[in-house]
Order: C-alpha cells, then sequence, then structure tokens
C-alpha cells in the first residue's frame, strides 16, 4: 500500500510514530510539569526522582544514537560538522555541541556502553568516563581485544555501583583489575608519568592589585592540591560553624582564605631553608613614632611596599621579624633582633589557662588562636605568660586595629570598644 497520499508537502509523514511518540513524550512531560512536586510524600518524591534519572539517561541514549548518524544534517546545511548546525539551530555552545557528538561516537563502538545508557543504568557522565577509559585501552600496546571487552564490561558494572568521579578513578587502573600480574608494573609507570607530567606544570604567580590585597594563581599536582584543601577546610569548616551558632554567616570562599592566610602566617620559619647562613625572615622598616602611635605605616621587606603600623605590630606576634626602626633623618636608630614568637610549651600552657579566644564576645576554641602580646613586642614586651593571652585571628587584628580601643576585664578577658 502506497504511503504517498500521507505525505505533507513538508515532506514528512503526519503519521509517522516515532513523531507521535515523541509528541506522546512532551505531552507527558507537560502534564507532569504542571503537577505540583510540593504536595508529594517523601517517598514519592524519592521514587519519582529515581525514574527521572534513569529517563534522562534513556532520552540521552537517544540523542546521542542520533548523532552519532547525523553526519548528513552538516552536509545538507553546509554546516562544518553537526554540531556547528547545534550551534546555529539549536543555540547550543559549539564546546557542549562537539562533547555531545565525540560521545556519540565514542558510545556507537562500545555495545554495552550503549546498552547501559538505554537501560539507563548508566548516564552520559558515567558513559563520558568509560568510553575515554576505553579508548586509553585500546591505544596501550600490550592490551588485548580480550581485556578491552573485559574491561568495558567492569566498568559498566562498576557504573551501578559508583559516581562519575569514583568511576574516573577506577577506570585509570582498570587494567591492573583486569590482569594485576601484567598490567601493574605498567600502572605504576603510568602514574610516575602522571605525577612527573603534574610536577612540570606547576607553578606559583602572584600579582599586587593595588589595594593592599594580592591575587594568587597556583597550580599543583592533585595530591598536593587536595593536601591543602583538606588543611583549609579543617581551618575553616569550624569557624563557620561558630559564626553560624553565633548567628552569622560569611561566605566559605573567604573564610577558606583566610585559612590559607593563617597556614602562611603561623609557618615555622625554622624549617626553611637558610640564605646566606641565614633563616628566611622578614623586615619590616618603620619610624620611631609610628612605631609608637596607633596611626602609621611601615615598609614590608625591601620592596618598600606599604602596610599600616597596626599589622606591622600583628605580624609581629605571628612572624619571625626584624624590626628596622628610623629616626627623623631616616637613621637606623635600631635594626632588632628577629622576634622571638611564643615557645610550643608556652603555647599548651595558655591553652589550659585560657581555654578560648579571650575576647569577650567570643567563644573560639583555642586551637584556632594566636597568641598576643599584651605589651607589644617592639615596645619591650616579653613572651612570656604573663604578657600574652590568645585570640583568634579575627580579634587579634582588631585589637592591633586603631580604631577600637581595649582593655583587660578583671578576668582576663579583652573588652573591645570602637573609638568615636
Amino acid at each position: 500500500m502506497s504511503l504517498e497520499h500521507e505525505i505533507n508537502h513538508w515532506g514528512t509523514n503526519p503519521k509517522d510514530p516515532i513523531d507521535a511518540e515523541l509528541a506522546a513524550l512532551e505531552s507527558s512531560l507537560d502534564a507532569l510539569l504542571a503537577r505540583d512536586p510540593a504536595y508529594w510524600r517523601t517517598g514519592e518524591k524519592k521514587d519519582r526522582l529515581k525514574r527521572l534519572e534513569i529517563i534522562q539517561a534513556k532520552q540521552a541514549a537517544l540523542k546521542l544514537q542520533i548523532l552519532a548518524v547525523a553526519g548528513d544534517i552538516a552536509e545538507e546545511t553546509g554546516a562544518k560538522d553537526v554540531s556547528g548546525w547545534m550551534l546555529t539551530e539549536l543555540l547550543v555552545d559549539k564546546k557542549i555541541g562537539r562533547a555531545e557528538v565525540k560521545l556519540a561516537a565514542a558510545v556507537s563502538r562500545y555495545e554495552l556502553v550503549a546498552t547501559g545508557l538505554a537501560e539507563g543504568v548508566v548516564s552520559p557522565d558515567k558513559a563520558r568516563v568509560i568510553t575515554k577509559a576505553l579508548e586509553a585501552i585500546e591505544a596501550n600496546p600490550a592490551a588485548s581485544s580480550e581485556d578491552l571487552a573485559l574491561a568495558e564490561k567492569l566498568l559498566v558494572d562498576y557504573a551501578t555501583q559508583m559516581t562519575a568521579d569514583d568511576l574516573k578513578t577506577v577506570g585509570k587502573r582498570i587494567l591492573a583489575e583486569v590482569d594485576p600480574e601484567r598490567f601493574e608494573a605498567a600502572e605504576a609507570k603510568a602514574l610516575q608519568r602522571e605525577e612527573e607530567h603534574a610536577q612540570r606544570r606547576t607553578f606559583f604567580t602572584s600579582r599586587a592589585n593595588g589595594d593592599g590585597t594580592v591575587d594568587i594563581h597556583a597550580r599543583v599536582s592533585y595530591a598536593v592540591g587536595m593536601r591543602l584543601r583538606t588543611l583549609l577546610d579543617s581551618l575553616a569548616q569550624p569557624r563557620k560553624l561558630s559564626a553560624e551558632d553565633r548567628g552569622r554567616k560569611a561566605p566559605y570562599d573567604r573564610l577558606l582564605g583566610q585559612a590559607f592566610a593563617r597556614i602562611v602566617e603561623t609557618y615555622d620559619v625554622d624549617q626553611l631553608p637558610r640564605h646566606g647562613g641565614h633563616a628566611t625572615t622578614v623586615f619590616i622598616t618603620m619610624n620611631v613614632d609610628d612605631l609608637r602611635n596607633d596611626l602609621g605605616t611601615a615598609a614590608l621587606g625591601f620592596d618598600g611596599e606599604q602596610i599600616t603600623a597596626a599589622e606591622a605590630r600583628r605580624m609581629a606576634c605571628n612572624a619571625d621579624l626584624i624590626p628596622v626602626v628610623l629616626g627623623t633623618g631616616s637613621e637606623i636608630l635600631d635594626f632588632g633582633r628577629t622576634t622571638r614568637l611564643a615557645h610550643p610549651v608556652q603555647h599548651r600552657a595558655l591553652r589550659l589557662r585560657d581555654k578560648c579566644c579571650q575576647a569577650e564576645d567570643c567563644d573560639a576554641p583555642a586551637a584556632w588562636t594566636e597568641a598576643h602580646h599584651l605589651k607589644p613586642w617592639s615596645a619591650g614586651g616579653l613572651t612570656d605568660l604573663a604578657n600574652m593571652v590568645l585570640l583568634c585571628p579575627s580579634d587579634h587584628r582588631r585589637i592591633h586595629d586603631p580604631d577600637y580601643a581595649y582593655e583587660r576585664l578583671p578576668d582576663g578577658r579583652i573588652r573591645f570598644t570602637r573609638r568615636s
């Protein structure tokens, strides 16, 4: 029976079953979107989210199947490839379009991955991870077709139990699971090459912004990056929770930045290499009047970058400094010794005595605090228990801020008042 009389002037069959199925799918989605999930029970939300995750994977599978054979679209429209058509007609960013076309081509080569997508048990993100791992195996001269088939089966199985990130980690060493005796040594060599590559790509740059801040850009190995993030989280997370307990909110990226500064400021300078026979130190140059007064500036290091005198005094509590004090004629009145920080034994004694930050309105635990000299070291204050209290970094900065005055209460706590 001829269907020619059913073809409309657009060249399509209005009774095409695929179009009808897509129309039904669109209609079903429209009906679902008209419903308010706020009224669904918790169990219903959980069940429907699971089902939607599967539906989303199946929809992605269908799209990838079409993209894998969509070269004729580019030929017909004059686009370089189908991703070019997606850019002009669907407004899909070129980078995203190319990634989808590449994934479509990859999935079409691996039957188990394609089946997993079609069944909804492999998400597009996991499919991308698996195909990348399988392509690496195909490029490995030591791997056989049997190794490739077994690796594909294992990775698709793992996809039902792992996140895409976890699967990526497994994918890097899947050959070692396929045949440990053959591939563990190769895996170790590959890991060594990766680490050497990471070392070659490591860098650190800094740029002063002219507003009292410095932008830092760095690249380090994954292991170092994760270790740094763990350190920063260990300092920032308790402060976040403490602030929330007091009804305050602080951006977490700011807390991470403060944690980074804390690590730098409290680093044990005795662990640094020696240059010309001396441990690395920081020189602070300021005139004698600024040293005595709340207001004033100091020059940091040999380049003369300016900081406030208050900041210089705060740094003197936590860093090894050499103060260079100048008279009115810029003559050197004193070329001081490096500041002696509180000894670890003194820190432990302070923690036992003070228990927490000694600011009256703060309860930050002792582990987050710094030792502050009540009589500044620059003014002859001693590094002993009688002259020191524990303050959290925020209150330590406040006690050196000329906008604040403070008094020590009979119980040893510090009460701040803003100067008028």
